[in-house]
């Protein structure tokens, strides 16, 4: 049982927060309310997934990083979180000839880790319900609520209506949220979603004499330009494998012999482990499932209402960030709450001021880094700018830091690495210019200066020669 704290320029009264959405990040607000002192009210319309018998919603593996494990820390949860999480230090691309090549992350001892989201579910759920001012509400739909009163009307089990007056209306409801329908009725409500043409589906790997069937500690990639496949370890040593693909692939095969034979052509190493029987099977359970990007602004209405998680900012999951900048929301929020000693009228619109631009930011990233998961890791260009990159870091820690670090692993606001990693970009590769124009016109000098020399090579000689270099 928890004891909540109360901020010491707060009125005696508490004041009453209803949180819409009883996932993942509205469960983790659930705890920084209740530890605050609020009476907290969690709605949620699916059913308790502590008692569920088949948990319904995505289910693709998290990666749990900074960002994330720093708000976790805040209300005591970061170490009963890693310890259900498997690190993963580096990503271990798979080419099709089934050579497999590993390009860290970060520097010796930096990892993500890959956590189960139902679990991580559960275990914010019952941390927040510890909490004795914090009540939980499953099977509870939001019917209609008012941004001037506070007002709000759910039905409950059983089809019973219940009314609730609260102080503040936070929104964590997910991509297709029923609280920003109200701000979409509001003038200069700015919003956008896109639906990006790859969908995703979901195979699991078992184990193989009750060990991993692959390297456990790395994200593992089969990257294919235009598609790619994606596994995470779980703690029952199975291995969840996503494929992200263009919906129009995806219905092109419809048999399992074609599925065998699109796995033989692109994954041929996967079959073994997944199994040709089991990979028949799972690949037709479900139809390819649909990614949204959703952008929207301002985060608030009045002092009365508030979006978080993917109710303000869905974002695609090839950065490995959409929970962690849901979780972040929560701790950011909380730091507002600190500086502006809760006065709600000033930390709504100082916290969309200070949110937006980051979370727009992190949603452009992740379209970003699904080219380079897919494709560019398949470039020598890229991983030569991989260990440049790196090298540099390592020179001078302090100028040049790669963009994956500081978005993994720091809190470096999302829009300010955007920028820094433009101007590294434009630093470095000037600096590979200049160093190639060096040596190229140096390479010219020796020719000329040896001119008379090379003269007297044979051409099939010198040819020769230059065919080797360019094979070096």
């Amino acid at each position: 049982m928890h004891n909540p704290t109360r901020n010491s320029k707060s009125t005696d009264k508490k004041k009453v927060v209803a949180i819409v959405g009883g996932g993942l990040v509205g469960a983790l607000n659930a705890c920084y309310f209740a530890k605050r002192g609020f009476e907290v009210e969690v709605f949620e319309c699916r059913e308790d997934i502590r008692q569920a018998k088949i948990v319904k919603g995505r289910s693709i593996n998290l990666a749990l990083s900074h960002r994330g494990r720093q708000a976790l820390k805040q209300v005591g949860m970061e170490e009963k979180i890693v310890s259900k999480g498997i690190p993963m230090h580096s990503r271990m691309i798979h080419s099709l000839s089934g050579k497999q090549s590993p390009i860290p992350y970060g520097k010796k001892g930096q990892y993500i880790l890959s956590v189960d989201r139902a679990n991580l579910n559960k275990e914010l759920l019952t941390e927040a319900e510890a909490y004795p001012n914090a009540k939980m509400n499953f099977d509870h739909k939001l019917l209609d609520w008012s941004t001037e009163t506070g007002a709000m009307t759910f039905v409950g089990p059983g089809g019973v209506k219940e009314e609730i007056k609260v102080d503040l209306i936070v929104g964590c409801d997910g991509a297709f949220s029923a609280i920003r329908k109200q701000f979409m009725r509001r003038s200069r409500f700015n919003f956008s979603q896109t639906y990006i043409p790859h969908g995703y589906l979901e195979l699991t790997m078992p184990p193989i004499n009750g060990e991993f069937a692959m390297k456990a500690n790395y994200l593992h990639i089969w990257p294919r330009n235009t598609f790619m496949m994606i596994a995470l370890p779980n703690l029952d040593k199975t291995f969840t494998c996503t494929l992200f693909m263009p919906f129009d692939e995806f219905e092109k095969i419809t048999t399992g012999y074609e599925v065998l034979e699109f796995f033989q052509k692109y994954f041929p190493d996967a079959i073994p482990l997944i199994g040709e029987e089991d990979l028949k099977r799972d690949f037709f359970r479900l139809p390819a499932q649909a990614m949204v990007s959703v952008k929207c602004s301002p985060y608030h209405l009045g002092n009365k209402c508030v979006l978080m998680g993917d109710a303000a900012h869905a974002v695609v999951p090839f950065y490995g960030q959409g929970m962690n900048a849901g979780f972040e929301d929560c701790l950011v929020f909380n730091e507002i709450m600190d500086q502006l000693n809760e006065d709600l009228s000033a930390v709504l619109p100082e916290y969309t001021r200070v949110r937006v631009p980051d979370d727009h930011a992190i949603a452009d990233l992740a379209m970003y880094n699904y080219v380079e998961m897919r494709a560019h890791v398949n470039s020598k260009w890229f991983l030569f700018r991989k260990y440049v990159d790196n090298f540099l870091h390592i020179v001078m820690p302090t100028t040049i830091i790669p963009l994956y670090t500081m978005v993994t692993f720091s809190r470096t606001r999302y829009h300010e690495a955007v920028k820094r990693w433009h101007w590294q970009d434009k630093v470095i590769n000037q600096g590979l210019f200049i160093c190639a124009t060096a040596s190229a016109l140096g390479g010219s000098y020796m020719i000329f200066k040896n001119s008379h020399k090379i003269s007297n090579i044979p051409f099939e000689k010198l040819l020769t020669r230059l065919q080797e270099l360019a094979n070096f």
